[in-house]
């Protein structure tokens, strides 16, 4: 099969969490049935696994040459043999989702070799549309968008759960910055590539399906976005999880990293 340009990835998937997005509008304060995940992974709904269903059916029926990982599928090595793979979370923020709470997204993304090629966040509620292709920049609605372009880190907004600005994570204790929060981390990656914060951290191992679409958002937007310890975000790992993240402006993310203890 011809290998597609990032862009007809990107148009793949934009068409794809938009009919995610049509689901969970179903579903939404509408009470669907709650599981637990086993170990403690928190809560999955009906409308997750529908989401997914229809995702991977979609998508892989439209790529078949690509690799799946998926949230809510179970993980398969197969992913590790492609060089091009879907790393997709069918509804980012779950208990957003449940506690009918607008700020939960659909995360997609084409990975290939490592990097993110094609990326689409939706969040459906909001009506909002975040894409980005490799080397074709990053959009809104289709607006260009980029980052605030903070110079300086003190007084900026910064995207994070509060156990991530505790004292004792910092060199110098506690950053002068002003944390604020939204439970999606691909929504909260997204914010930053548009300028509404200045930057977002989470310092805790993150799985892929969280941040590929985002991470490629906000660098295609002209920011920055890489591990918590400056390395370079790289997917379809074997172990799907990264180490913690930090993306902003190219100022305040490198101050940020240069700050952590």
């Amino acid at each position: 099969m011809p290998v597609t340009d990032a862009a007809a990835d990107r148009a793949l998937l934009e068409d794809a969490a938009r009919a995610a997005g049509e689901i969970a509008r179903r579903y939404f304060r509408a009470r669907p049935e709650i599981w637990e995940k086993d170990d403690g992974q928190g809560p999955v709904t009906e409308a997750d696994l529908e989401i997914d269903a229809m995702l991977r059916a979609m998508l892989t029926a439209a790529r078949p040459d690509y690799g799946w990982l998926s949230e809510e599928s179970p993980d398969d090595s197969d992913r590790l043999t492609r060089g091009r793979v879907f790393i997709v979370d069918p509804i980012d923020g779950t208990r957003a989702f449940i506690k009918g709470e607008s700020d939960f997204s659909h995360a997609l993304a084409v990975v290939e070799n490592g990097a993110p090629l094609a990326a689409a966040i939706h969040l459906p509620i909001k009506d909002r549309m975040y894409t980005a292709a490799q080397g074709q920049g990053a959009s809104r609605d289709g607006t260009v968008i980029a980052p605030s372009g903070r110079g300086d880190w003190d007084g900026a907004r910064v995207l994070g759960a509060k156990s991530n600005f505790k004292p004792e994570r910092w060199a110098q204790g506690r950053p002068p910055v002003a944390p604020a929060f939204v439970p999606s981390l691909a929504y909260r990656l997204a914010l930053v590539a548009e300028g509404r914060f200045d930057a977002m951290v989470t310092l805790r191992a993150s799985w892929e399906w969280d941040i590929a679409a985002g991470a490629l958002i906000v660098t295609e937007a002209g920011g920055t976005a890489q591990d918590q310890r400056g390395r370079p975000l790289r997917f379809n790992n074997p172990h799907p999880q990264v180490d913690g993240v930090v993306a902003g402006t190219r100022a305040v993310q490198a101050a940020l990293v240069a700050g952590l203890a």
